[in-house]
């Protein structure tokens, strides 16, 4: 069993930076991968990035690649993404999961409560 909470969100500049971090609960944390979704208004949830339980590989969405960056420290039971160059469009709820290293939500057993970001352009 995972818990997660999500924190850092918040209102930014276009081009300006975030870092959000996921905190976790759960013995099994630092052996499931983990990754970080989002989800603007009327729209889907869509994957932004994953890594793996030791965060020896890692995944992006092609639209953050080059701007976002995911880790983690199993010792402190955390997860980060630091987001930089934000544009309008990164902006949503962003949610960390557990679980899974794919982009497909219904593949992750475990999800935060989330936390806003909003970019203003």
């Amino acid at each position: 069993q995972v818990q997660l909470v999500e924190s850092g969100g918040g209102l930014v500049q276009a081009g300006g930076s975030l870092r959000l971090s996921c905190a976790a609960s759960g013995r099994t944390f630092r052996t499931v991968a983990m990754g970080w979704f989002r989800q603007a208004p009327g729209k889907e949830r869509e994957f932004v990035a994953a890594l793996t339980w030791s965060g020896g590989s890692v995944y992006y969405a092609d639209s953050v690649k080059g701007r976002f960056t995911i880790s983690r420290d199993n010792a402190k039971n955390t997860m980060w993404l630091q987001m930089n160059s934000l544009k309008p469009e990164d902006e949503g709820v962003y949610y960390c999961a557990a679980g899974s290293i794919t982009a497909r939500p219904l593949d992750y057993n475990y999800w935060g409560q989330g936390t806003q970001v909003t970019v203003s352009s």
